[in-house]
């Protein structure tokens, strides 16, 4: 099973677009093939898909909670929180502050009278759909209020490697959220190859750059993919491409004719026009 991401540090330049029509593309060359929805928190691709989002499985993970009767009052665990989500006055009880905490453990691992234990909580969930003969999808999605999703993406992705090992698919191809943060890198560590989907304009050329590093530090083969490739400077990205030594593999030109396809979910037309 190959593992292919589309990326992009930019947002809105048809990552997402891309993902669905190269798993469609591969679906009609008779490709099983598994598309999994990876920015937990704003997945589109199932509406892209003109899918519902039913039966979830739920993600659950592990917070501290503060046992008064063990705690010393010492202050260890909000030294050792890296997210400032505990709040320690001296001679008081630390105060656990649920909306920063990334449940990262460090502060039950650490305090040595065993005064902190850990409750499970509901923080995302995912669905899987059957697009059609051939066509998966899973879609990843987290709770609202949650500040890092990043365990969030690991544990969806983890779900998806054993659905599409399942089924036997050929493909897999991985739908990453905009950007370089934790949820991003979660998604493209150890993928055999990623597209990135940028436009010619100066924040497209900016925010490819950094998501070319981030693929070269991963150690991720990459290709670009140029969309609306016919409105704005090519030469920007071209020089970034040659920086990186990397090809740009795919130039979509802005079409009224593909705005139209995409409006009406016509992904058959949309691969040909592009």
């Amino acid at each position: 099973m190959r593992i292919i991401a589309s990326t992009g540090g930019k947002g809105g330049t048809g990552k997402s677009t891309f993902a669905i029509l190269l798993s469609f593309k591969l679906v009609k060359e008779g490709k099983k093939v598994l598309l999994v929805d990876l920015d937990v928190e704003c997945p589109n691709d199932f509406l892209l898909l003109n899918q519902e989002l039913k039966d979830p499985e739920f993600i659950l993970q592990e917070f501290p909670l503060l046992n008064e009767k063990k705690c010393k009052k010492c202050g260890l665990c909000s030294k050792v929180c890296r997210e400032h989500a505990i709040f320690w006055v001296r001679g008081k009880y630390p105060i656990f502050i649920r909306e920063l905490c990334s449940a990262c453990g460090a502060c039950w691992l650490v305090c040595p009278n065993k005064a902190i234990e850990r409750k499970k909580e509901v923080v995302g969930e995912y669905f899987v759909n059957k697009i059609k003969e051939n066509f998966f999808l899973v879609t990843g999605r987290s709770k609202a209020g949650i500040s890092e999703t990043g365990p969030i993406v690991r544990k969806v992705k983890e779900k998806a490697l054993e659905f599409g090992k399942k089924i036997n698919a050929d493909y897999l191809i991985i739908d990453t959220s905009p950007g370089t943060h934790c949820n991003v890198i979660q998604a493209l560590l150890n993928v055999d190859k990623a597209y990135c989907v940028t436009e010619p304009t100066p924040l497209g050329a900016y925010d490819l750059k950094l998501i070319l590093e981030l693929l070269k530090k991963l150690e991720v083969k990459s290709e670009i993919v140029l969309n609306r490739a016919n409105v704005g400077n090519k030469e920007v990205i071209e020089k970034i491409a040659e920086e990186f030594g990397v090809k740009i593999s795919h130039e979509i030109p802005y079409s009224e004719e593909l705005i139209k396809a995409y409006c009406e979910k016509n992904l058959e037309k949309m691969v040909k026009l592009i």
